[in-house]
């Protein structure tokens, strides 16, 4: 099989919730007009950033339904996130995906029951890969969250001889070093797409091809436009856009993180609704003042360069 290569930059979606807690479909639609306006050409859907862990099964194959319903016939990829603690629902979700035809699918280690060794991930991966066998299967590595931390190159080494569909990582580690081994594990012929928005710059300087993350739902004019003044050689004007993005970050971890992001995505016209517990909303006051921070800093500015 040709494997799927992850490339440029792809946000990692958040799941629109209505006010009572329960999933809503709606925005989707116009959700993904949204990021493909942005530059976006795949999106990361139901992983750290869409709560797939406050989810329920069918609740996450009906975020995967609309996904792909909204997104047929466009340019826009959907890349699926199908990991889950129970393996056996991880392989459901990914024998949907491969179903419905989504680009590819990525999943988390289990982290309640964790894999202590290279050998074990290699086979909780090789049963969710092996559920849908025709499309490319990225690792979610992302021990922040998952408390697993094993050598990711090591990994890539034996899936690639284990896995036929295997397509690399979705790095979600800030350990560069191991990146940049990562990127030469197995030849370097899978993807590495670098998950931590906040060091983009560094990532691209060390040979990142692409990136999947949160922010990209929002910054990703100033994303795209790092790389390419990187690329043009003009690195002071690709630190002045990576700084900006730390910025966001930082001001939208005050009031928490996730929570923010979704009142920053309603100023831009998308109303994803509230969080889930455990995470927490902002409430009308809160979300007044991120908002002010927000216009005081320049962020709508810097959106248009």
């Amino acid at each position: 099989m040709k494997l799927y290569k992850l490339r440029g930059i792809i946000a990692a979606t958040f799941t629109p919730f209505h006010r009572d807690g329960s999933f809503n479909p709606a925005p989707i639609e116009r959700y993904a007009a949204f990021l493909s306006a942005s530059g976006v050409k795949a999106v990361f859907i139901g992983g750290t950033t869409g709560e797939s862990h406050s989810m329920s099964l069918d609740e996450r194959r009906a975020l995967t339904r609309r996904w792909m319903e909204v997104t047929k016939g466009s340019e826009l990829d959907v890349i699926i996130h199908v990991g889950s603690n129970c393996l056996t629902d991880a392989r459901d979700l990914a024998s949907q995906a491969e179903k419905v035809g989504a680009a590819a699918i990525s999943a988390v280690s289990p982290a309640y029951f964790k894999p202590r060794s290279v050998a074990s991930q290699l086979e909780c991966c090789a049963q969710i890969a092996s559920a849908a066998p025709e499309l490319t299967f990225f690792h979610y590595d992302i021990p922040g969250m998952t408390g697993v931390s094993l050598s990711m190159p090591a990994l890539i080494q034996l899936a690639q001889e284990r896995i036929p569909s295997f397509g690399g990582l979705k790095f979600s580690n800030p350990d560069l070093m191991m990146f940049q081994q990562c990127l030469r594990a197995g030849n370097g012929r899978g993807s590495v797409a670098w998950g931590c928005d906040e060091s983009l710059l560094g990532a691209l300087v060390l040979g990142c091809q692409s990136a999947v993350g949160s922010t990209y739902n929002f910054c990703a004019p100033m994303a795209q436009r790092l790389w390419q003044t990187l690329e043009h050689g003009d690195l002071a004007a690709a630190r002045e856009d990576q700084y900006r993005i730390v910025r966001c970050v930082e001001l939208l971890s005050c009031r928490g993180y996730l929570g923010s992001a979704k009142v920053l995505m309603q100023r831009h016209g998308i109303d994803l609704g509230p969080m889930r517990l455990p995470n927490s909303s902002l409430d009308d006051s809160q979300s007044a003042e991120l908002l002010s921070e927000f216009e005081a800093m320049g962020y709508f500015d810097w959106l248009q360069g």
